[in-house]
């Protein structure tokens, strides 16, 4: 009998330190790009563009949003674990 543990491939992200530093250096980079928004002159075309972290809290609003939206959306179109099974018959 073949032991299946030695056959499974291992993946970079099955460590959960390597998910860890990633989400670190998401934060980070997150962190660094709010920072450099006091820095960075930007053209804007609206005065709400001009606010310190304009465009990092609208992008957070935005996803949220989107992602209750989706969650109500899902209460209409969802359908039933068997439903193509049901229409061969």
């Amino acid at each position: 009998m073949v032991n299946m543990k030695k056959s499974e491939k291992k993946h970079i992200f099955d460590n959960p330190r390597n998910v860890s530093w990633v989400i670190r250096g998401l934060f980070i980079g997150c962190a660094l790009l709010v920072i450099a928004d006091l820095f960075v002159h930007r053209h804007v075309s609206h005065p709400l563009e001009e606010l310190f972290g304009f465009y990092a809290f609208y992008g957070f609003f935005a996803c949220v949003v989107l992602v209750l939206i989706a969650k109500e959306m899902r209460k209409f179109l969802m359908r039933d674990e068997n439903y193509y099974d049901d229409l061969d018959d």
